[in-house]
């Protein structure tokens, strides 16, 4: 498997002066790097990328900056969609000047709105039609779709597995994988196994965090079944870990995130992935 892990853990906001994270990645023995890109988010693409090359690091963005509201794939109105689609077009663009392996999230919608209604019998073809659109544009830029189900306090589109296939087969397009999150699974799911097992060949990567967001083990987050499941399946993708530096001022709590979870990111990581690491083996070797 390829470890990785989230900028989140230890900078509010990518910069070209947050490099160094890139050799520390290094350091702690990660292959895969994540970074989150937006409207407030201006780096230099390329002297990122060509730094995670030099290191043999591989790259996954997401859409977790700057966000307008309007650029939404599954809005009621037509017009917000095309600016939605747009949007994400950018990341794509950005994504494949660095070089990066994925654009990865919950592009189906946008996190945090929550429309606490009956779905419009169009919505999920809208939507689906936009994530074909997506997915045939990233394509053509060499990068993959990775999208990944959100709990209900962030999104009524897609919670379960089911769901998220449900509208991967919709939009019909073999440029989309799957992005496994064990956090925001822990409200909506009630088996792992089942969960990883109906995702199989499709899945791309695991945010594997506890149910508190913190690092992985001792919580209520079954490892054991998720790694038995992942082995059983024959995944040897990403797993990050994905969490909110809560020593950066008010950063953890404007993300929604109020007791402190990860107080030194290179603790977490080095903690997370041992552990992950141990699962890993404990497995493999049966």
């Amino acid at each position: 498997m390829k470890y990785g892990a989230h900028c989140y853990l230890f900078t509010s906001r990518w910069s070209d002066n947050d490099l160094y994270l890139l050799d520390l990645a290094k350091e702690l023995g990660l292959s895969i790097f994540e970074l989150s890109v937006g409207d407030d988010v201006p780096f230099d693409v390329r002297r990122t990328g060509n730094h995670a090359s030099s290191l043999g690091l591989e790259l996954i963005i997401g859409p977790g900056g700057a966000w307008p509201l309007e650029c939404d794939l599954s809005a009621d109105d037509p017009a917000d969609r095309a600016k939605g689609l747009a949007w994400h077009c950018r990341q794509v663009d950005a994504a494949a000047e660095l070089g990066a392996i994925a654009y990865a999230g919950a592009m189906y919608g946008h996190p945090g709105v929550v429309k606490r209604r009956r779905p419009p019998a169009g919505e999920s073809g809208w939507t689906a039609e936009g994530l074909h659109a997506l997915a045939e544009y990233a394509a053509s830029r060499n990068v993959l779709i990775a999208l990944e189900s959100m709990s209900h306090f962030r999104t009524h589109l897609v919670n379960t597995p089911e769901q998220l296939l449900r509208l991967i087969d919709l939009a019909d397009h073999p440029g989309l994988r799957v992005l496994f999150d064990t956090y925001h699974s822990i409200t909506e799911i009630r088996s792992y196994a089942s969960a990883l097992r109906t995702f199989g060949k499709r899945l791309f990567g695991l945010h594997a965090c506890e149910n508190d967001r913190g690092v992985p083990g001792g919580g209520l987050v079954p490892w054991g079944e998720v790694f038995s499941t992942l082995h059983e399946i024959g995944f040897d993708g990403y797993v990050g870990l994905e969490g909110y530096n809560s020593a950066i001022d008010d950063f953890a709590f404007q993300r929604g995130m109020f007791h402190n979870l990860c107080p030194e990111g290179r603790i977490f990581v080095r903690d997370g992935i041992a552990f992950l690491r141990r699962m890993e083996d404990q497995f493999h070797e049966r």
